[in-house]
């Protein structure tokens, strides 16, 4: 059995994440001396782990249903 987060959840748990990494990017680079490239890679770190757990299905993004999902054709 796979574990699997509901999508309103997955969500919320993106949003939280992205901002949070953000802040700690910013924060960060404030406290040290940090090349903007250093500061970019950090980023698409940051990005490739969200990446794997969308790809693992164990996060189901909705997008807050702005975006409609596709339906199977019969």
């Amino acid at each position: 059995m796979k574990f699997r987060i509901p999508p309103l959840a997955s969500d919320i748990i993106i949003s939280i994440y992205a901002v949070f990494t953000l802040y700690l990017r910013f924060k960060f680079e404030q406290d040290t001396i940090v090349s903007p490239m250093n500061s970019i890679v950090m980023g698409v770190c940051f990005v490739l782990i969200i990446w794997v757990f969308i790809k693992l299905k164990i996060l189901n993004p909705n997008w807050f249903g702005l975006i409609k999902s596709k339906k199977a054709k019969s």
